[in-house]
């Protein structure tokens, strides 16, 4: 039977990393443009902690994962499942789960990074003013909402990998060569 300890930790984590990123979508970092003494235009950013946010919603959406592939023995590495419905639900629950994974890692740390990256003068030689680029909305926001779907996938994935593992002793249901 499935863990209800273990579906809990694993909810927990996957509702800190969705708060962190929607916190991060809320913080993303806007530009202004700002003239230097000598009268260069120059573009400044506010607060930089869009990125930290969406690094550590990253590490807890990992370790939610990680904690998942542990207990399940990755679907791989442990004793053959017995043929049944959970076992093909198990199946596509996990091929879902990695999917929905790699989809919100990559929403945050393609944030994070491009929340990072600032550009001071970018139009030295020229007379207009620098672009100040900023992140796009919604990065963080496709982050947290592929978190919610990786942490339902991954729990439905877990209580269907304990139920084909918990079925009970196998049946014998065929005919032996020695009752003939």
């Amino acid at each position: 039977m499935a863990s209800s300890l273990l579906l809990a930790v694993v909810f927990v984590f996957d509702l800190i990393a969705f708060a962190l990123a929607v916190a991060a979508e809320q913080r993303r970092n806007t530009a202004t443009l700002a003239q230097n003494s000598d009268g260069r235009k120059y573009c400044q950013y506010d607060s930089d902690i869009a990125t930290g946010l969406g690094v550590g919603s990253f590490f807890i959406l990992v370790a939610s994962q990680v904690i998942i592939m542990i207990v399940t023995r990755c679907l791989c590495c442990g004793k053959a499942m017995r043929p049944s419905g959970s076992r093909s639900w198990a199946i596509c629950l996990f091929i879902t789960s990695w999917v929905t994974f790699i989809i919100a890692a990559s929403c945050l740390l393609a944030g994070s990074v491009r929340n990072a990256y600032h550009t001071k003068y970018r139009d030295l030689m020229g007379e207009r003013a620098p672009s100040c680029q900023t992140m796009r909305k919604g990065v963080f926001a496709a982050g947290a909402a592929f978190i919610v779907f990786t942490g339902i996938v991954s729990e439905l994935y877990y209580v269907s990998f304990s139920k084909a593992n918990n079925n009970g002793p196998p049946r014998d249901t065929g005919v032996r060569m020695g009752n003939l």
